[in-house]
């Protein structure tokens, strides 16, 4: 999804590309976006879990080449000079972090498979040695069965780490670098005023379960 930017009158924050795919999130308040039990200073403080989630959805949506921006609407005028640029390093902040966090869990993974895979192929050497072992030691059909027993069984041990290197890392390479474009996308802030107390409800992007998108940041930012 390619999205022009159409800046607000009343806006602050980073300059949105005229083509980008633009992550939109309308909230009553700028603290709606972070965890509320993270006493880290503003700048450090980790996003909400289902505003994270959000987010990391819709970037998802956007494809993997497509450059992101993020544009947070606030049911409020101006406030502090520099709290664009504090949500912006917020924002950043944690997805780096993220980033940084996904490439220690591949580093772990990649640890594991290298171990299971040494361990895979000890075991597969010594079960068809020992395969071998038994079907001249103990002629016929019995010798036999005994043999491909231990030779499956072998080629079972390598299971693990054969998952490890065809399968499980890809996804959390895509995650760092997902991770990496939103830690570096642009984060702009427009101020709407309400015109009254409720007027979020209607605006807030969340996604509900089966594609839904809900209306109040309540429901979908509750730890």
């Amino acid at each position: 999804m390619t999205t022009a930017a159409t800046p607000c009158d009343d806006s602050a924050g980073d300059p949105i590309p005229a083509k980008c795919c633009v992550i939109r999130v309308h909230v009553a308040e700028l603290r709606q976006l972070f965890n509320s039990i993270d006493p880290s200073p503003f700048r450090s403080r980790d996003l909400d879990p289902n505003a994270e989630d959000f987010i990391v959805g819709w970037a998802k949506d956007c494809g993997r080449t497509q450059n992101l921006a993020l544009v947070v609407s606030i049911d409020r005028a101006a406030g502090m000079p520099d709290e664009a640029e504090m949500q912006r390093d917020a924002v950043h902040e944690f997805f780096r972090q993220r980033a940084l966090a996904s490439r220690r869990r591949l580093r772990e993974l990649m640890r594991v498979g290298r171990v299971s895979l040494m361990i895979g192929l000890v075991v597969l050497a010594l079960a068809i040695a020992a395969g071998n072992f038994l079907a001249g030691l103990m002629k016929g059909d019995v010798g036999q069965i005994l043999r491909e027993t231990l030779i499956i069984g072998g080629w079972v041990s390598m299971w693990r780490p054969l998952e490890i290197f065809l399968y499980d890392w890809w996804p959390i390479r895509d995650e760092a670098l997902l991770s990496d474009r939103l830690a570096t996308m642009p984060v702009r802030i427009e101020y709407r005023n309400a015109e009254s107390p409720e007027a979020w409800k209607a605006d807030w992007p969340a996604v509900a379960q089966g594609a839904e998108r809900v209306s109040s940041p309540a429901a979908a930012l509750k730890p």
